[in-house]
């Protein structure tokens, strides 16, 4: 979901990035997306159907600015492998109203009602971190 919003949104304020999404696992790899997180975003007018999963591979450090990440442990686990100077942050660190530390929790095991709710912080990150691009 994140890499389809984060697209979408800094596409519409006319910033020049590439955005790509993987996992630090390879669980879901080849596979589109979950049909409630393509629902969800279909709702909200975003296209998701050419999304597929893939897995983090570490030398695209080399070929990334900036590497966002929803929770912690994926931060740690990208932290482990990252050559020093990697920048790796939690999406939600580019939501001004998000608390320190906050995470987009994962709603795979969760109904309708969660991936709209991560939706709602995706977007809002999503936006912060246009702005952020935008001043910088």
């Amino acid at each position: 979901m994140a890499e389809v919003v984060l697209r979408s949104v800094l596409a519409a304020r006319g910033l020049d990035v590439v955005v790509d999404s993987a996992g630090t696992g390879g669980w879901h790899a080849g596979d589109p997306m979950d049909e409630r997180a393509l629902a969800t975003l279909a709702a909200h007018g975003y296209d998701g159907s050419a999304h597929r999963a893939r897995q983090f591979d570490p030398s695209w450090f080399a070929e990334r600015d900036l590497i966002l990440v929803m929770d912690e442990d994926n931060l740690r686990a990208l932290r482990r492998i990252a050559p020093p100077g990697a920048d790796i942050r939690l999406l939600r660190s580019f939501d001004p109203a998000a608390p320190e530390g906050a995470e987009v929790p994962d709603p795979y095991y969760d109904g309708r009602q969660e991936f709209e709710e991560v939706l709602a912080m995706v977007e809002a990150a999503a936006e912060g971190l246009a702005k952020h691009l935008e001043d910088h």
